[in-house]
């Protein structure tokens, strides 16, 4: 059995087998000396030290065993830890230098609990069945006049689940069977109701292990959203009226919600058979693939009549985000059995790293930046560099981890952490940018309230004003030029930063990954929160008296909460190779397809 401890090769330098250790020559006394006058003289004297006088002799022994110390302390902590304390090398994300520890932390776990049933029990007292709830004016409110369609139950009965609550698991079950209803009159966003209603019924569905209640509620709503696809390309249209069965058409979709609708549509043609799911909603892949876009990054707006892009802007965040996401996320869905989903995204993170990947003035921040389409001096299409970051963008270091241990791995399963010799030249580039987007983005959390602007500007060298003065920090909040709080300053109660933060424990073990939790859940608990239950967003967090937006978003039951949960759970609660998370955090299983696939 071998020692763990950094300190083995000093603990073992006796004999082996537990024998007396032999002792060093130089330390036996000197038998002519210790017999003469049968008085010991102590130790004897190194010739190369005679000629000194007792005082510098002193002082020898002594800086020879600091010398000694200090050998021992470099070996011990080795040479790149000595470089970084230091100050002669930064950390480096390669550096593993902790303790693993994937135990249940059931104190910080517990008190995320006790968050969760602070927001249900309000919203149960006050608005249960309402789609949204509005915890200062303790009331809710619908998405259209005809009624609700179950956003918050169906988007928090997966958390409440996993959690174990049964008493509160048990009324919501109740609430889906006897008054869940799809036939409502009214504009449902095509793109929200699948990840936050599908996708709940969905992980409902599989977590209470095949309760058919769930199943058939799904179908019933996939069958009256499949109208939504028909377009002359195919390209589903942004609304969809449910009870109608049919499509309500705008023109234009963002290539986020076209393309954030896959890992749902295809895991629901698994169970079911149908194949109608699967191709209609995997044909706007086809569409993306084949679009004249000269990169693996895409403009935000498609027309749902051509199936082109639209000339607009080119980001990571809002009307973006989860097309990149889904690519990694389909590749893994199925077991990695589709090569193109690979390939599209590992395309898309070559061209994010060219383009979109800058570093901040002051501190060499890593972050992405948004391109802006403007006409050149010919009339040409050029894009401009725009330098924020939306929160959205968040769950970008998580991802790029989960690809790099996936699409960017020698072999699988690396180790965790993963050694750089364990991943491929891009997977130990894509792991190095997503560890340095997680510490951006977790640095976003330094304002006053300790919560995240929704937006973070960062500072150029073409900025006309001295950001030298910004103590330090690469970014800013863009101040109001009205004297009404800018949109970017508000946090209403977002996920983004705590997904990454889960996904990175579970892939490092390092303990500074809760950390960085439990003190964003800390914040959450002493601003949003409100005493009579639920909690609110905050308008300007840069402002210690802020007002709060009445309103409790329902990613905040389903994402937030339920990442922080997982933060602070075992590894084996859901675990990253069996389960993939939709963008709005319901887990579905991985599973290998049994159908002839477009792309197979």
């Amino acid at each position: 059995m071998t020692d763990p401890s950094p300190n083995s090769k000093l603990r073992h330098r006796g004999t082996e087998g537990g024998g007396a250790a032999q002792v060093p020559k130089e330390l036996v006394p000197n038998e002519d000396v210790t017999k003469k006058d049968n008085k010991p003289k102590g130790r004897r004297i190194p010739r190369r030290l005679r000629y000194l006088k007792s005082p510098a002799r002193t002082l020898a022994r002594r800086l020879g065993s600091c010398l000694i110390l200090a050998g021992v302390f470099v070996y011990v902590q080795g040479p790149d830890a000595i470089l970084r304390k230091l100050g002669f090398r930064k950390e480096s994300e390669w550096d593993h230098r902790y303790k693993i520890d994937f135990s249940t932390d059931y104190e910080k776990r517990d008190a995320v609990v006790d968050a969760f049933k602070h927001a249900w029990s309000a919203y149960e007292r006050d608005a249960m069945g309402d789609d949204e709830y509005h915890p200062i004016g303790k009331t809710g409110s619908n998405l259209t006049k005809s009624g609700g369609i179950g956003y918050t139950v169906v988007d928090a009965i997966d958390t409440i689940q996993i959690m174990g609550l049964q008493e509160e698991y048990s009324r919501a079950r109740s609430w889906v069977e006897n008054k869940l209803s799809f036939d409502r009159e009214g504009n449902f966003n095509t793109f929200e109701t699948t990840i936050r209603v599908l996708g709940g019924l969905l992980s409902a569905y599989h977590l209470s292990e095949n309760d058919e209640l769930y199943l058939n509620r799904a179908i019933d709503l996939a069958d009256r959203m499949l109208p939504a696809f028909d377009t002359n390309s195919g390209l589903p249209m942004s609304s969809v009226d449910l009870k109608g069965r049919r499509g309500i058409k705008a023109m234009t979709v963002s290539t986020a919600e076209a393309a954030t609708l896959q890992l749902e549509m295809k895991y629901l043609s698994y169970l079911t058979d149908r194949e109608e799911f699967w191709e209609k909603s995997e044909n706007v892949i086809k569409l993306i693939k084949n679009a004249r876009n000269p990169s693996g990054l895409v403009p935000i707006y498609m027309s749902d009549e051509s199936g082109q892009f639209m000339v607009s802007e080119i980001r990571l965040g809002s009307r973006g985000d989860s097309y990149y996401e889904y690519l990694l996320k389909q590749f893994l869905q199925t077991n990695q059995a589709e090569e193109v989903y690979r390939e599209m995204y590992q395309y898309a993170m070559d061209s994010m790293h060219q383009y979109l990947i800058k570093f901040g003035v002051n501190q060499n921040t890593t972050y992405t930046t948004e391109l802006q389409p403007v006409q050149g001096p010919n009339g040409q299409l050029m894009f401009s560099m725009t330098p924020k970051q939306d929160h959205l963008v968040c769950f970008l270091g998580g991802s790029l981890l989960l690809g790099a241990v996936t699409t960017g791995a020698i072999l699988t399963p690396v180790s965790v952490p993963p050694k750089q010799s364990e991943l491929t030249p891009n997977g130990q580039r894509d792991w190095s940018t997503g560890v340095r987007l997680i510490e951006t983005c977790v640095g976003t959390y330094d304002t006053l309230t300790g919560l995240s602007p929704e937006i973070a500007h960062f500072f150029t060298d073409e900025d006309e004003f001295d950001h030298s003065s910004a103590g330090g920090k690469d970014w800013y909040i863009k101040a109001s030029v009205t004297g009404v709080v800018p949109y970017d300053a508000r946090y209403i109660l977002r996920p983004e930063t705590v997904e990454s933060l889960f996904i990175a424990y579970r892939l490092t073990g390092n303990p500074k990954y809760r950390a960085y939790g439990w003190k964003i859940f800390q914040s959450i608990e002493k601003h949003c929160k409100v005493e009579s239950g639920g909690y609110a967003s905050v308008l300007n967090v840069a402002d210690l008296e802020s007002e709060k937006e009445d309103r409790m978003e329902t990613f905040f039951l389903s994402e937030t909460l339920k990442y922080l949960y997982l933060l602070f759970s075992d590894q084996d609660v859901l675990p990253l190779d069996k389960y993939v998370f939709n963008t709005e955090a319901h887990p579905l299983p991985v599973f290998q397809p049994h159908i002839k696939t477009g792309f197979s």
